[in-house]
């Protein structure tokens, strides 16, 4: 007779951030002002990168798979909380948030590990200039892309197939979307294996991916040591410089939201939930738009031929 009321949750309701009040139509006008932005930021790296000639290279190449990444990230889990702030209780049924967790689980995955191949490329750009076009050939950078997905997929399938293979009694998700943490407490059962399945993804997808990429960068750091001209030093830290302030923000970000003790305060956990899957999605664009010169000046040839074919 147990085992029958395990059954009977069929949907899950969002908490969101109802404790907000009145204060979340403030709060929709802000974060749909950053998602627009976020994704007209990423569409507009995605399509200059295709379209300006001088952009096709590897760290272009994987600034591009990046955008992609990070538009569909945010198309997982950001149209679900906008419409949670004006449409309060809206449902979702258990294979609806199994769909949303897989993909959202792929693509922060996915995330990770290319910025780690964009890491990889700093270092042989900076260490081995000479061997560059034979490391980074189109199918090394095909390989690290793929395997970056495929890694994404092997971690969304663990997941999703030890979290919804156990019975639910609670339906109220304390949270804005199907994360792991706050759909696995409203399991009926014992979640010890999950919650170790949780930590043990999430130490892999994070620690291995910094780990690689301080690698890289004691290495780039030390051949940056050796270069003799002040102008030397600015192009080598010039090559590596927005793609290091990305990393810093994303993987402080990770770290705290999924490696940190689990705080009990959903209020906490909302807010820092929103950095990850809003704030840092804004920062790939910003960052390579407005730091990055060969980007500007790919945008100021794209602008410039649009006002020439104009006239």
């Amino acid at each position: 007779m147990q085992r029958k009321n395990f059954t009977e949750v069929t949907e899950f309701i969002f908490l969101g951030f109802s404790f907000l009040g009145k204060h979340q139509i403030t709060l929709f006008v802000v974060f749909l002002t950053i998602y627009i932005l976020t994704l007209t930021g990423n569409v507009v790296i995605m399509t200059i990168i295709c379209v300006d000639h001088h952009l096709h290279t590897p760290m272009y190449f994987f600034l591009g798979m990046l955008a992609s990444s990070e538009t569909v990230y945010t198309l997982v889990s950001v149209p679900q909380m906008l419409s949670g702030l004006l449409f309060h209780n809206q449902p979702i049924s258990l294979a609806g948030c199994a769909t949303q967790m897989f993909f959202f689980v792929i693509l922060a995955t996915n995330n990770c590990f290319l910025l780690t191949a964009m890491g990889y490329d700093c270092f042989v750009a900076i260490c081995n200039p000479l061997r560059y076009t034979v490391l980074m050939s189109k199918g090394v950078c095909a390989t690290l892309v793929c395997g970056s997905f495929g890694t994404g997929l092997v971690m969304a399938v663990l997941h999703v197939a030890a979290m919804f293979s156990v019975p639910f009694c609670g339906t109220v998700v304390e949270h804005y979307f199907c994360d792991i943490d706050p759909v696995m407490k409203l399991s009926c059962t014992d979640i010890t294996i999950n919650e170790m399945i949780n930590y043990g993804v999430s130490s892999f997808v994070i620690l291995v991916p910094v780990g690689l990429i301080f690698i890289s960068y004691v290495f780039i750091i030390s051949t940056i040591l050796k270069i003799a001209s002040i102008e030397g030093w600015k192009k080598a830290f010039a090559t590596c410089a927005s793609h290091l302030t990305v990393v810093t923000v994303h993987y402080s970000c990770a770290s705290i939201a999924y490696l940190k003790p689990k705080s009990e305060n959903s209020v906490e956990k909302d807010l820092l939930s929103v950095t990850y899957t809003i704030i840092t999605p804004l920062l790939n664009p910003v960052v390579y738009s407005l730091r990055n010169k060969e980007v500007k000046d790919a945008l100021c040839r794209a602008v410039g031929k649009k006002h020439y074919s104009k006239d």
